[in-house]
């Protein structure tokens, strides 16, 4: 549940951050006028969301199980290489994005009819399929459960609420800090889903090595405790690790997270990116006037 609230939260963040420059830079140009085609792009890119989850809930149902670990696992491994992309594509393109998003409304305005409706939906789109899929595959991950759902869901909320309250001006968030350290969590949990895809992907019969086990702690880890619980829905632990998941976790774990160290160390990265100004301040400016 952890971890799916910190997927929420953050994809929910970077939409409603989104969605604070269109609407910041239409009322600031005194285009309030087009405000509706914003919020019908908006609407349409949580319903293609929605849609999302559930053809990935409940499309694979009816099928072999070993069909099923096979959709299950190849679409884990899709998921991290999205919230990878994700990641570093924030940590490099953050300081821009206000400018780049004006642009694009800028000829949206120009060209008029549905332009500003495809970029909005566009925009907060991506986000919201990115959230369909990780969210999916780390609730497939740590078993169907309706926990994974629901700390995705409070993640959603609690990042359209910040995003209102930064947009008014209410509250000062650091965003360098914030999307520092989601980054790096994302990448350990990212780790977990890439290992939990190689194990579906062994139980499908499509990777060898299922009975090759590294290390077996149920007995110390009982997967039913509370502590095995929580480490399989925060790190996606598994007590009984094959050799393939494991070298798969420390493949992707120790180089990502190496290179994101880096990235926004470096300077022009996310540390310079977003600056110390990553608050806002009024509702007629900008909510990630720090990114600018």
């Amino acid at each position: 549940m952890v971890a799916n609230f910190l997927i929420g939260l953050r994809e929910g963040l970077e939409a409603a951050l989104v969605v604070g420059i269109l609407v910041a830079h239409l009322v600031r140009t005194g285009r309030r006028d087009l405000l509706l085609r914003v919020w019908v792009g908006v609407a349409a890119a949580v319903l293609v969301s929605l849609a999302a989850g559930a053809a990935l809930t409940f499309g694979p149902r009816g099928l072999s199980f070993e069909a099923q670990e096979a959709i299950g696992g190849s679409l884990s491994i899709v998921a991290v290489g999205f919230v990878t992309w994700m990641i570093f594509w924030m940590a490099r393109t953050a300081r821009h994005l206000q400018g780049e998003l004006e642009g694009r409304m800028v000829g949206a305005v120009e060209r008029g009819g549905w332009s500003l409706v495809v970029l909005a939906a566009l925009a907060v789109g991506r986000e919201g399929l990115e959230t369909a899929l990780f969210l999916w595959a780390a609730a497939e991950a740590t078993g169907s459960s309706t926990q994974p759902l629901t700390g995705g869901v409070l993640g959603i909320v609690v990042a359209v609420v910040l995003g209102a309250f930064v947009y008014r001006g209410a509250v000062h968030l650091d965003l360098r800090r914030f999307f520092t350290w989601t980054g790096a969590l994302l990448v350990v949990v990212a780790a977990g889903v890439l290992s939990y895809g190689v194990h579906d992907l062994q139980e499908a019969g499509i990777l060898p090595g299922l009975d090759a086990v590294a290390f077996d702690v149920s007995s110390s880890v009982p997967p039913g405790s509370w502590y095995g619980t929580l480490l399989k829905g925060t790190v996606n632990f598994s007590p009984r690790t094959t050799w393939l998941e494991l070298i798969a976790w420390l493949t992707y774990l120790v180089p990502v997270l190496t290179l994101f160290v880096l990235r926004v160390r470096r300077p022009g990265g996310s540390r310079g990116d977003h600056g110390q100004g990553a608050t806002t301040t009024s509702s007629s400016s900008t909510p990630t006037h720090a990114m600018s």
